[in-house]
């Protein structure tokens, strides 16, 4: 993910959550649960939850979304 991130040039950090310890971490997936569910959450520079997005991630507008979010809590 970090090589494609930079290819890209984004300027924030892209997980990928292969043992889903994130996922079981913020509430996205269950213990024994075999895949998480689809989410994206925006997280502060100390790990708090700023926003959650759980439901209607449409990969046409939900990418829209999240960057107008983004620069709306963090400027840009």
């Amino acid at each position: 993910m970090a090589a494609w991130a930079d290819a890209e040039g984004f300027q924030y950090e892209v997980w990928t959550d292969d043992n889903k310890d994130l996922a079981l971490y913020y509430g996205a997936a269950r213990a024994g649960q075999s895949f998480a569910d689809r989410v994206t959450m925006l997280l502060g520079s100390d790990g708090s939850l700023l926003l959650e997005y759980t439901e209607d991630i449409a990969f046409g507008t939900h990418p829209n979304q999240v960057l107008e979010d983004c620069q709306i809590l963090f400027g840009g």
